[in-house]
Formats: structure tokens, C-alpha cells, sequence
């Protein structure tokens, strides 16, 4: 009698459970949240769909075509006679007297570009980064360059400037030569006589407000507090630069030497316009122009491309870890 009625009330007071047991309505509600999550993720991404559908249009269709292409012996001069070459083309690119040749050209033109650029921007952002009046006025001024169309850059340096004739450089050496008593000073064809100079002097000068925008960048991000201790500690203006400034701005000069690399491998507007690829200046983008247009040999200019696009993908990747990184870092603080 006691152990019945005992086991009557503890069922009477067990709970009750859902009808579909509660680790099943627990795996709804958590289903519903996720389709609810993905959802949204979905409508947050979905504006963007129509321009990540151009960009693949646009470029990676193009590359895949590039890179089929690639892969044939294909003259347009002999439209029958072409034919699957497999990596043939990348082996005759990579043996090509002329190929090494540009690539040669496009090392020495990239790294003098680069570093004379960042060289030349670290110190005009020093000097920038002191308050001066006019100072807006002259940062505007210094970043003119690099708002130029490159076309017009270059026939800027080969017109004005270096123009045997009447270009400012020579018109500068007559008028020193007349202070001095000098008569019949010699005048330089300077496209002639130091062709690659010229070509890097005018893509240093289109690159130095580049690098000097982002080394003022980092300046401007430099720890205040630490360079005022050092200031009491007794420090030198040298000292707070080789210690402090110079490696906090590592960074910025990896991120402008990268950038860099990447534009000025694929520039072919300076080459073009100034030496026309004559008097050994040809770099790859130039090369991979003469190959596929006057040539007409499409699948060796395809091979080459494809070659400059792994080399800027390369220095890309490089590129945007050292963006992640200097995000971080200012996230960090």
C-alpha cells in the first residue's frame, strides 16, 4: 500500500517532456538559428555578387585564355600550321636570349626604381613631418607627380626635359656655363647616351610621392611618448632615428618596397614612350608587346605573360601579409 501510493506521487510530480523529447526541439532551434545566421550572412554579401561577377569576367577569364593559349605554337601569320606545344613555350622564354635579356632589364630597372623611391620618400617625409607654415600647400605640391597619367610623365621627361635642343636640362647646363664663362658647353642627348637612367629618373620621379605618402603614414603613427622619454634620456636626433624611427617604419618600407615591385615590373608606358625598347632598355612588358604584336607569335607572348603574372602574384601575397600585419599591430595598441 505505501511503496503503490509512494510510486502514484512520483510519477504525478515527474515532469512532463515535450512530445518530441528535448534534445530534438534543442536541434531545431539551434537549425533555425543557423539558416537564420547564413541568411543574413547572405543578404550582407549578396550586393556584391554582381561586381565579384564582373571582376571574374573581366580578369580571370581573360588569364585562363592567356594561359591555354600559352600552350600552343601559335604564329597569326600561320593560322593552319598551329599547334599544341604543351610547356614548350615557357622553355623557349626561359632560353631566349632576349627573354633574359628583358628580365635582366626589368631587375635593374625595378630595384633601382624601388630604392632610390623609398630613399628619396623617407627623407622628404621627414621633412614633411615637421610643422611648418604651408606645410598642406607643400604636401599637395610633393603628390602631384603620381597624379599624372604615366603616358604624359614620360613624354614630359623626353620632351622638356631631355630634349637636346630645347629641353630644361640642357638649358639649365648653357645658363650654369654662362655664370662660369664657359662658351660651347658640351649639351648630352641624354636618351641616347644613358637610355635605363633616363627611364628610371622619370619613374622615380612618378614613384617618390608614392613611397614618401606611405613612410608619412607611418611616421605620423610613431610612439609620441616613447621618442619624448628618450628626448629627457639624452638622445640625439640620429639616436632616436636609427633606434626608434627607422624600426618602426619597417614595416611601411617593406609594404612601399612590395607595392612598388609590383607596379613598376608591369610598367611599360616610360620604356615605351621614351626608348621605344631601343639601346637595350626592353623590359618583359615590352617584350611580351613586341612578341605579340609585331611578331605575332601569340603563344610565347602568352607564356611570358603568364610568367609576369605568377612573379606579381609572388610579390603580391608578400604585399598583403605585410598589410595584415600593420593591421594588426594598430589593432593590437
Amino acid at each position: 500500500m505505501t511503496a503503490t501510493s509512494t510510486s502514484t506521487e512520483a510519477t504525478a510530480e515527474a515532469p512532463k517532456s515535450p512530445p518530441g523529447g528535448g534534445s530534438s526541439g534543442r536541434g531545431r532551434k539551434n537549425a533555425e538559428s543557423g539558416g537564420a545566421r547564413r541568411l543574413s550572412r547572405w543578404s550582407t554579401r549578396a550586393p556584391l555578387l554582381p561586381a565579384l561577377v564582373f571582376l571574374i569576367v573581366m580578369t580571370q577569364l581573360p588569364f585562363v585564355a592567356t594561359l591555354v593559349i600559352s600552350l600552343f605554337d601559335w604564329n597569326s601569320l600561320y593560322p593552319d600550321a598551329r599547334e599544341f606545344s604543351g610547356l614548350g613555350n615557357y622553355g623557349t622564354v626561359l632560353s631566349d636570349e632576349a627573354m633574359r635579356g628583358s628580365v635582366l632589364n626589368t631587375v635593374l630597372l625595378t630595384a633601382t626604381v624601388v630604392i632610390v623611391s623609398l630613399a628619396l620618400g623617407l627623407a622628404i617625409a621627414l621633412l614633411l613631418d615637421r610643422k611648418f607654415r604651408g606645410r598642406g600647400l607643400v604636401r599637395t605640391m610633393m603628390i602631384a607627380p603620381f597624379l599624372i597619367v604615366p603616358v604624359a610623365a614620360a613624354l614630359l621627361w623626353k620632351h622638356v626635359l631631355y630634349n637636346p635642343e630645347y629641353g630644361l636640362f640642357n638649358g639649365a647646363i648653357n645658363w650654369l656655363a654662362s655664370l662660369v664663362g664657359v662658351e660651347d658647353p658640351v649639351q648630352p642627348d641624354w636618351v641616347s647616351e644613358m637610355p635605363l637612367v633616363a627611364v628610371q629618373a622619370s619613374l622615380i620621379w612618378q614613384w617618390t610621392p608614392f613611397m614618401m605618402l606611405i613612410l608619412l603614414a607611418g611616421l605620423q603613427s610613431r610612439p609620441l611618448d616613447v621618442i619624448e622619454a628618450a628626448r629627457i634620456d639624452g638622445a640625439s636626433n640620429w639616436q632616436i632615428f636609427r633606434y626608434i624611427t627607422l624600426p618602426h617604419l619597417r614595416r611601411y618600407l617593406e609594404l612601399g618596397g612590395l607595392l612598388g615591385s609590383i607596379y613598376v615590373v608591369q610598367n611599360f608606358d616610360a620604356v615605351y614612350t621614351i626608348t621605344r625598347g631601343g639601346l637595350d632598355t626592353a623590359n618583359l612588358p615590352y617584350t611580351i608587346y613586341e612578341t605579340f604584336y609585331q611578331a605575332h607569335e601569340y603563344g610565347l607572348a602568352s607564356a611570358a605573360g603568364v610568367l609576369v603574372v605568377i612573379g606579381s602574384i609572388i610579390l603580391a601575397t608578400f604585399a598583403l601579409r605585410v598589410v595584415s600585419s600593420l593591421f594588426s599591430e594598430e589593432a593590437s595598441r
